[in-house]
């Protein structure tokens, strides 16, 4: 047993539920900034049954797997406990392979992956614990198998075993929308993310987001950059920003805030399942992953914008591209960076301000990166410490007020006002979040946390010894 470990996280799961102190009023409607998804793909998640495993071959990584919704439904708790509000599940509908980028249908769900009643199901109770599924809607691409690939006109060109659509024909533009809008109201989904989309006309895409929307409240956002009405701003070159800022220590974070502040929500995301994990650039440079992944993490999830996060992230799969990133999902491995997410996760949920709050830069500086959100209700100050250094930083009455206290939700430190400034001073590879309230003095809450793990671990010692001594006297 790692009792340091026990200890650490005992206390900081303790101090969380303790500490937190929340606005009363009641949560207004949630938008997609409320939003964090986890993207996962369907078939290499968890095969809950063998019954639907049609040409699987485990032998073979560019095959089917035999993931399905049962299994997804399977992995519940480890999915509810890191935290998500939505969960990504890729392409569905029928397809030649496993990551859905062949569909064969935009109607009729992937048999291997289950039936409409599996699916729905699924849905429903994941819905009990406020959590939506998100479906994949392929635009420009098919398999030549397509049930639409009969008729020439709608086929821009053919590539081998894919054919690329003609999305200027208005008949087929019809005919997506129609196909949308059906699976919308057959299914209790959060949304479609829309993908292939980069030949499809901007005067077509507002009309397929606008239909979608016209059936009920459901977020419309892409996988690719357009300027259409999508609720989120797709990037790529966002996403290499982050990548480059935290593969090692001492990044470039300079561009981190202007692209985060704008008017539509920034997709947040360091993976992506199209490309190479991010776990392989940070290999390259010869650093930690799980390290790597706590600070990148930690960032994404109190900067303005929805995060995106790939399966498998929470364990540091590496790969350089497919079908080596899309390894099928191994649980048995260490759980401690997906507890450290789990805990960012809860703050983030629990705090609308840190995820609609106002954003201001205070420090940002190769890697040292400090921030603050606030509303009416809530002030919170984020250190980004992804440096090779000790760092310090000295916020002012001006910035913060008079006669505060800042909290540290992981490293437990407390700060107080000394002269009018409130010095925070953070470790090297650390992101820590701050809550900044009126200064209550001593930490009660902490203390009695405290010792009430300690309390617990040493009833739990006393009992462990209790027992090896009765053993010894039965075998004596």
């Amino acid at each position: 047993m790692n009792i340091k470990k026990w200890l650490s996280t005992a206390v900081a799961s303790m101090l969380l539920a303790t500490a937190i102190q929340l606005p009363a009023s009641a949560q207004e409607k949630r938008t997609i900034q409320d939003e964090s998804i986890y993207d996962v793909l369907v078939d290499r998640y968890f095969n809950k049954t063998s019954k639907n495993d049609y040409e699987t071959d485990p032998d073979d990584p560019s095959s089917f797997a035999g993931g399905d919704f049962g299994g997804l439904q399977e992995k519940f708790n480890y999915i509810y406990d890191m935290g998500y509000t939505i969960i990504s599940l890729g392409t569905i509908f029928s397809t030649d392979k496993y990551d859905g980028s062949l569909p064969t249908s935009h109607t009729t769900l992937e048999r291997r992956f289950g039936t409409e009643e599996e699916l729905d199901e699924l849905i429903k109770t994941y819905k009990k614990y406020d959590i939506r599924m998100m479906a994949d809607f392929p635009l420009g691409q098919a398999s030549i198998n397509h049930e639409w690939a009969n008729d020439p006109k709608w086929i821009a060109s053919t590539e081998g075993n894919m054919v690329k659509w003609d999305l200027t024909n208005k008949a087929l533009q019809q005919k997506m929308i129609e196909a949308a809008t059906t699976f919308v109201k057959a299914h209790d989904i959060a949304g479609l993310r829309i993908t292939y989309l980069e030949d499809a006309p901007q005067d077509f895409l507002n009309d397929l987001i606008a239909a979608v929307k016209a059936e009920g409240d459901y977020y419309v956002i892409a996988k690719g950059e357009s300027d259409a009405d999508f609720d989120t701003t797709y990037s790529e070159e966002t996403n290499q920003i982050f990548r480059e800022a935290f593969k090692n220590v001492n990044g470039d974070t300079s561009t981190i805030p202007a692209i985060v502040n704008s008017d539509k929500p920034m997709q947040l995301m360091v993976d992506e399942l199209d490309t190479s994990r991010f776990t392989h650039d940070i290999a390259g440079e010869g650093m930690f992953a799980p390290t790597r992944m706590r600070m990148v993490l930690g960032t994404l999830f109190t900067l303005p914008g929805t995060p995106v996060v790939q399966y498998g992230t929470e364990i540091a799969i590496n790969g350089e591209q497919a079908p080596d990133t899309h390894q099928v999902m191994n649980f048995s491995v260490d759980k401690e960076l997906q507890g450290n997410l789990r805990n960012v996760m809860q703050l983030r949920n629990d705090s609308p301000t840190l995820r609609n709050g106002d954003f201001n830069v205070i420090e940002n500086d190769n890697g040292l990166l400090v921030y603050t959100r606030t509303s009416d209700d809530e002030q919170w100050v984020i250190f980004v410490n992804n440096t090779d250094k000790t760092k310090s930083v000295t916020l002012t009455e001006e910035q913060l007020g008079a006669n505060k206290e800042l909290r540290g939700m992981f490293d437990r430190d407390i700060v107080r006002e000394q002269n009018g400034e409130y010095v925070l001073v953070l470790n090297r590879e650390i992101v820590e979040i701050y809550q900044v309230i009126e200064n209550q003095g001593l930490n009660k809450s902490y203390m009695v946390a405290l010792a009430l793990v300690y309390i617990l671990f040493a009833a739990f010692i006393i009992i462990v010894v209790k027992r090896a001594r009765q053993g010894k006297k039965r075998n004596a």
